[in-house]
């Protein structure tokens, strides 16, 4: 057999395993075997120096012609392959568009804003406006105006977070009830008449348990006009009472101190889990606790711009934390800021 036949036998080969390569790994192995530095026509180009002369000439140019003809077709393979590749790669990537769609997970409003949010609905059927009050606030709003003594307890650091100021400098703290919006929306409306709402985030230097936190929110409803009375107070609550715990539910006052409020009162509500019959939420009393209210303090009136001779006025502030732990039945306030999105998820 001659070089000639040889070559003629490694083409035929060498296109049939080319065929065979069902991938780039075997296209790969296809060329190190043929036409790689070790392969077969490499081997076989070695021998041309054994050929008689007048052979080699022709021998040299049929196999440099095969190797370009094995060349072109390793790249044509090996571009038909990528290409296949890559199709795969999309196919397995494509989009089925008669497919259901797969919603996104949406967030929700948290259960504290979800109550403020109704809250503010219901103020706002009885004519109340939404207000605001600072957060970081002078101790003269927070304290001193709303007629609490020096020697006040609350007053002291263990409730209250004070912020350090250059010395000469006026008391900062952070608020420690929304009651402070009691006097900037006195200043800020006398002498006419006002009916005002303000929610927001109150501090306190309280031990962290199941029942308190140190940061929560409140909201503080306001009322000052000529012949306001503790029945207009009463009709106010009830009527909040009704819309946030549903038709039926009762209201009463029990007599309590507050220095801003005089008379002051706290805010029962009948339990709406059983009626007022008594059970485990309500302690067996058949009534909640809500909050804390009464008749605007004429000191407090006074000192925000209106004669209490002329003007009486009723307030209250209550937590929505309190109010949504009543009413759905939660047992521990430190779930509202805790993080926790199976307690956040019960509630979208």
């Amino acid at each position: 057999m001659t070089v000639i036949d040889d070559l003629a036998t490694l083409e035929h080969e060498a296109a049939e395993a080319l065929e065979a390569a069902a991938d780039l790994s075997g296209l790969a192995e296809w060329k190190s075997t043929y036409i790689g530095k070790s392969g077969s026509l490499t081997r076989l180009s070695r021998g041309l120096g054994a050929l008689p002369a007048d052979q080699r000439p022709e021998v040299g140019r049929r196999v440099n012609a095969l190797r370009e003809q094995l060349e072109a077709a390793f790249e044509a393979a090996e571009a038909r392959l990528k290409r296949a590749a890559q199709d795969a790669e999309l196919s397995a990537d494509c989009i089925d568009v008669t497919m259901p769609g797969r919603p996104p997970a949406l967030g929700h409003i948290h259960l504290t804003n979800q109550v403020i949010q109704q809250v503010q609905e219901i103020f706002a059927e009885m004519g109340f406006q939404i207000g605001e009050s600072p957060e970081v606030e002078l101790d003269e709003y927070n304290f001193s105006l709303l007629n609490f003594a020096d020697d006040h307890p609350a007053r002291d650091m263990q409730d209250t977070f004070y912020v350090e100021m250059p010395e000469g400098s006026p008391s900062v703290l952070l608020r420690t009830h929304t009651s402070n919006a009691q006097i900037h929306a006195m200043r800020r409306h006398a002498p006419n008449p006002i009916r005002v709402l303000v929610p927001g985030k109150c501090y306190r230097n309280e031990q962290v348990t199941v029942r308190s936190e140190m940061q929560f929110f409140q909201f503080e409803f306001l009322a000052v006009g000529r012949n306001i009375t503790m029945g207009d107070l009463k009709g106010t609550l009830a009527y909040f009472a009704e819309r946030m715990y549903g038709p039926g539910t009762k209201v009463r006052l029990r007599p309590s101190f507050f220095p801003f409020t005089e008379p002051s009162a706290e805010m029962d509500v009948s339990c709406f889990l059983c009626d007022g019959k008594g059970c485990r939420i309500c302690k067996h009393a058949g009534w909640l606790e809500i909050g804390g209210c009464g008749m605007v303090h004429p000191n407090v009136l006074r000192n925000g711009g209106y004669d209490p001779e002329h003007f009486s006025g009723f307030a209250g502030g209550f937590g929505p934390e309190r109010i949504a732990m009543l009413k759905y039945g939660i047992d521990d306030i430190r779930g509202f800021y805790g993080g926790s999105i199976d307690f956040v998820e019960q509630f979208g």
